[in-house]
Formats: structure tokens, C-alpha cells, sequence
């Protein structure tokens, strides 16, 4: 049984959000042989054989879910019969506290949730010995839900991760680096029903094999939450050099990012993404000074989100942590955006440098150039982790 959590303030427009739910469900359980229906309060996995630990490895990774339980189905209404029922399922649970929380969404049911609560604490008082009821922190707590089409029983529930189902809301394009800041701002577009494909700039000889497959591996760690990722690699090497041998230094993160925003851009309304999704933090390095941020963010008309803005580091690196991207980003192999950082990078740059420095190379031929040759590589779910281990 699968509780909305959020999903429930919806309104007119919630079926959307629930038949995206279901999609993304049955995505993540497509080898097991399950059945799913739905209403507007909640969502039944019907199992076809006893692998519950299975499908709920498998939930814990699926945006827009509050809560599941395994929860026990009877299609008789009559209180004997859930009581006995009830008695036999706590039989063999060791517990010296309980609670019993009934709600009815069939409101003909003759009894109240209250006194269906009372009546069935009253047997389980009756039949088990030295239990109590403890209504604020019991160590069993017995759900009960007496629906139309039945009455469902169950018992302590899982939290799932929350959110919104991954796709309901269009697609995003990730600048994904081999950082801590960049997985972290993809998990958090993706809780909110982004569905992601993620952009990497690469620049052999200056960066390494390696580092293109710490992103390849990182991608896969998005992809758990995310169904799949297509990620685009772009050559960057020429536009950098380019930048290196006629821009001033302290320009060089300035026009670099003012490049890649424009590649970003291209590659996004190409694969029809709404929005470019980055890992920029307020004030974390240069380019992210929100003068900086202006000047860069100048150069494109499609939305930016950046959903670690306002995060501090250590909130950042918890929750890297937290989605297992930490132990990767913090591999020693660099990317482009560290190997050509100046000694001292403008962090208040000016529109009118800005635009006056690229025009000193042919950066619209070579932007074109890179998109036109750029990889594309499909990270899916069920990629193990050691193909890219092995390449680390």
C-alpha cells in the first residue's frame, strides 16, 4: 500500500501526477510480476509471489512515494472475522505496547473509526497477556482501513523519499560535473519531478579518461532515482584553449561559463529540456558570486535552476553522503573547470569585458563544431557498479 504524501494536495490535475506515479512504479518493478491499481488516496502493489523485500528495496528509490506498508487484504467486513485475523498476524510479534488506528474511508461501514479502534484494543487486551495500550510512542502500532473494496491491515510503515513522480513535470538539463555540488543538485531536481539527461565538458589531453568515467558513475548513481540518464559529452578542449591563449586570466572562469551556458542552452532545446539544472552555490567560488552569476546567466534565455543555491558546504556534502555520490566526487581526477582555474579569478566582473574578450575568438564556429561531434552515452539502472569501478 502506497501513500502520496504531497501527491495528495492536487487537485484537478492529480491523475496526472498518480499515472506518472504508476509508470515510475512499475518501471522499478518491471522484473517482478506484480499488479497495480490506483485511486486518489492510495496506490496497491498486489504481489504475485512472497518477495516484499524485493519490491521494497525497489520502492525506497521512487520519487512521489510518502509511505509504504505490507498490508494484509480482507474482503469480509465482518469484525469477528478481522479480529481474528488481526490476532493471528500479531501472534508472533514481540511487543509490550500498543495502539490500534483505524480510518474509514467507507463511510456506510456501521462503526466508527473510534469504536472500531476500542473494540479491537479490547481483544487484543483480552487475548494477549502483559501488553498495554500506549497511544503516543507504542512499540506496535495496528493500522487498520476499512475501504469499499475491503479492509487492509497493517502494521509499522516504511518513509519513502517524497517528492514528486520523476517526468511529471517535463525534462531538465543537468551541467554535471565530477564534483560534490552537481550529483547533488540533480537529486534534488529529480525529487521534484525533473526527469534529467546530463551534460559533461570534457578536455583531453587536460583531462583524463578517468574523470570522464567518475561522471559515467555518478550518472549512475542519478540514474537509480531517475529510471535512466543520457548523458552528453562535449569536447571542450579547442573553445578552452582559445580562451586560455587570447582572453585575459582573470576573465577565463567568466568566459569558459558564458561557453558552456551556450552549449548547455543548445543541447537542452535539442533534446527538448525546459530548463538547465547546475550545481552553483552563492558565494562557494568565484563564478558564483551573484555579479558572476548575472554575467554568465546573461548569455542564454532558457531557465536556470540551481538547487543548492542557498545550501551551504556541509549541507551539501550530507546529503551527498546521504544519495552515496560523496565517496566518488571526491576522487582525484580533475575536470575542466579546475585545470585552468587563475590565481585570481575576477569575482566581479563587468558585461562589457565580458563581451568585449569573446569576441577576440570565433567561439559561435567552435560551439558549433563541439555540439555537432559531442558523444552521447545511456547510463540505465541496471548498469553495475563495477563497470566503471574498474575504470576509476
Amino acid at each position: 500500500m502506497i501513500k502520496y504524501g504531497e501527491l495528495s494536495t492536487k487537485k484537478a490535475n492529480i491523475n496526472l501526477f498518480l499515472n506518472q506515479l504508476k509508470k515510475n512504479v512499475l518501471f522499478a518493478l518491471k522484473d517482478l510480476d506484480v499488479g497495480i491499481k490506483f485511486d486518489k488516496g492510495r496506490m496497491f502493489i498486489t504481489l504475485n509471489q512472497d518477495n516484499f523485500d524485493e519490491v521494497s528495496d525497489k520502492l525506497k528509490n521512487v520519487f512521489g512515494i510518502h509511505e509504504y506498508d505490507v498490508a494484509y487484504k480482507l474482503k469480509e467486513k465482518d469484525f469477528e472475522a478481522i479480529a481474528k485475523v488481526i490476532l493471528d498476524l500479531v501472534k508472533d510479534k514481540e511487543f509490550k505496547t500498543f495502539k490500534v488506528l483505524t480510518k474509514r474511508s467507507d463511510k456506510k461501514y456501521p462503526i466508527s473509526s473510534m469504536e472500531f479502534s476500542r473494540k479491537i484494543g479490547g481483544v487484543l487486551l483480552k487475548n494477549i497477556d502483559d501488553i498495554k495500550v500506549d497511544v503516543h510512542n507504542p512499540e506496535l502500532l495496528v493500522n487498520i482501513e476499512i475501504r469499499i473494496d475491503g479492509v487492509y491491515i497493517y502494521f509499522n510503515s516504511e518513509r519513502g523519499i517524497g517528492g514528486y513522480p520523476v517526468g511529471v513535470l517535463g525534462k531538465g538539463l543537468l551541467m554535471l560535473s565530477g564534483g560534490i555540488d552537481s550529483p547533488v543538485a540533480g537529486y534534488l531536481a529529480i525529487k521534484r519531478g525533473v526527469k534529467l539527461e546530463a551534460l559533461y565538458f570534457e578536455s583531453p589531453p587536460h583531462t583524463s579518461l578517468e574523470a570522464k568515467n567518475k561522471v559515467l558513475e555518478l550518472a549512475r548513481k542519478l540514474a537509480i532515482y531517475n529510471n535512466d540518464i543520457k548523458v552528453h559529452i562535449i569536447n571542450f578542449t579547442e573553445i578552452q584553449q582559445a580562451i586560455l591563449q587570447n582572453c585575459p586570466h582573470e576573465y577565463l572562469i567568466t568566459i569558459m561559463r558564458r561557453m558552456m551556458y551556450r552549449i548547455s542552452e543548445i543541447v537542452a532545446r535539442n533534446n527538448r529540456c525546459k530548463v538547465i539544472v547546475n550545481g552553483e552555490s552563492i558565494g562557494q567560488v568565484a563564478s558564483q558570486t551573484l555579479t558572476s552569476m548575472n554575467v554568465i546567466n546573461e548569455v542564454v534565455k532558457i531557465p536556470v535552476i540551481r538547487p543548492v543555491a542557498c545550501f551551504d558546504k556541509l549541507e551539501i556534502i550530507d546529503l551527498a553522503k546521504q544519495i552515496d555520490t560523496y565517496e566518488t566526487s571526491i576522487l582525484p581526477y580533475e575536470d575542466c573547470c579546475t585545470i585552468f582555474v587563475p590565481d585570481h579569478p575576477v569575482i566581479n566582473p563587468e558585461f562589457d569585458k565580458a563581451r568585449e574578450y569573446e569576441k577576440l575568438i570565433p567561439y559561435e564556429e567552435m560551439i558549433y563544431k563541439a555540439i555537432k561531434n559531442h558523444e552521447v552515452i545511456r547510463v540505465t539502472v541496471n548498469e553495475e557498479k563495477e563497470e566503471f569501478a574498474d575504470l576509476l
